[in-house]
């Protein structure tokens, strides 16, 4: 018996099953909806300005792009490394089982990745590549001849095309975000067994609590980017975002609200072992983290910031603060519902622990190294096609 296992029996409260003492499930599981919720959350801070129109939010389109696609390439890392097999992750593709929600994923992601992101984030950049292929020598100039395709034309013609191109792909992406997300929140809700998971709202709160965590990370790393790069904040797009933060908050904690009582009104089996389950076992990361941290006060302080009461040199650093909270509480909600909803044991009347190794193959060292590479990525990503540059100028030559 391993020594993590053995532990873990140590900590066993009540009368489980067997095969409920260790948690399978551990902290990779629930970084993987966390990852994908901030790419579904950073797609729809770039329909903002393709779709809706909110011109405001302009300067973080194509960050949002970037962003999105620096997460999405990581999104399968977590569940790669807890099966420990990576030379299997392609049977999904080659052997599918249609039937299964799990396998759906693959086919969802290949289709936001391959489908939708990557030829809108195309498109819209073909002007800026086929320019850069031009100005450009050494290896970055190959790279960028290598991204032109082959087709060099920037007519006025042909870039128009590509901006219909672009508004197709991200009508077609919205949904599609919303579903890589909301499908995670589906598998959870599906799990009749377990009273924690088991909530035709749970796959809303996903998408929802996805959203916020998405304007949360654009909004931080347009801040931070902006500082390292010595220019002004643009004050109307940070505004306007922190709003979009602040209503997407206020709807999500409505959600959640709507669904515990629920819970508590129904007083279904398993409600007493819920009750136990938020007042001792996961009270620190449910009540104080989640709830009180990671929402009640990040909504405060940007409903103070919206007061208009600090200048906008102290609103910035109200906002830092508030994102930084907000991404925490968000996955403090991850690790809630997949952490949670396996150390209450299936009887009702019992409790496994879960005990996180600091090395291995299901370690905390090994999910942060899988948190940071989006970053690393997304930095390279931004050094190649940087987002600030020559943003939509024929967009701005239709206008004049």
């Amino acid at each position: 018996m391993s020594e993590i296992l053995w532990e873990a029996l140590q900590h066993v409260q009540g009368y489980i099953y067997p095969n409920e003492v260790e948690v399978n499930w551990s902290v990779l599981i629930a970084l993987y909806p966390y990852i994908t919720g901030l790419v579904a959350g950073a797609f729809i801070v770039a329909s903002l300005e393709r779709i809706f129109k909110v011109e405001a939010v302009k300067p973080t389109y194509r960050l949002a792009l970037l962003t999105a696609l620096a997460f999405l390439l990581c999104a399968p890392l977590p569940l790669v490394a807890h099966l420990g097999h990576p030379e299997r992750a392609l049977e999904i593709m080659m052997t599918p089982h249609l039937t299964s929600a799990m396998a759906g994923f693959g086919f969802v992601y290949a289709w936001y990745l391959m489908a939708v992101l990557l030829i809108e984030l195309y498109f819209d950049y073909r002007r800026d590549i086929v320019m850069w292929a031009q100005e450009k020598t050494g290896l970055k100039g190959m790279i960028y001849r290598i991204l032109t395709l082959g087709d060099y034309n920037i007519s006025e013609k042909a870039v128009r095309s590509d901006n219909k191109i672009v508004n197709i792909v991200t009508v077609i992406g919205l949904p599609s975000a919303a579903f890589l997300h909301g499908y995670v929140g589906f598998i959870f809700g599906s799990v009749k067994a377990n009273p924690w998971w088991n909530s035709p709202l749970m796959p809303i709160i996903f998408l929802f609590s996805a959203m916020v965590s998405g304007i949360a990370l654009v909004l931080l790393i347009y801040i931070v980017s902006s500082y390292i790069r010595g220019v002004e904040l643009d004050r109307a797009c940070t505004d306007t975002l922190a709003n979009y933060l602040l209503y997407s908050y206020l709807l999500d904690l409505s959600l959640e609200f709507m669904e515990l009582a629920h819970l508590f009104y129904t007083q279904e089996e398993g409600i007493d072992a819920i009750r136990y389950l938020i007042s001792e076992k996961i009270f620190w990361t449910f009540v104080v983290i989640q709830i009180f941290l990671g929402t009640l006060v990040p909504i405060f302080l940007l409903l103070f910031a919206r007061t208009g009461l600090v200048r906008f040199s102290i609103r910035k650093y109200i906002y830092i603060f508030a994102t930084v909270l907000t991404l925490i509480g968000v996955f403090a909600m991850r690790w809630n519902v997949v952490i949670g909803g396996q150390i209450l044991s299936k009887t009702y009347m019992g409790y496994t622990t879960y005990i996180m190794p600091l090395f291995g193959p299901e370690s905390v060292l090994l999910a942060v190294g899988i948190w940071i590479l989006p970053f690393i990525i997304l930095a390279v990503l931004i050094k190649l096609l940087p987002p600030w540059e020559h943003p939509h100028e024929w967009e701005r030559a239709e206008l004049e």
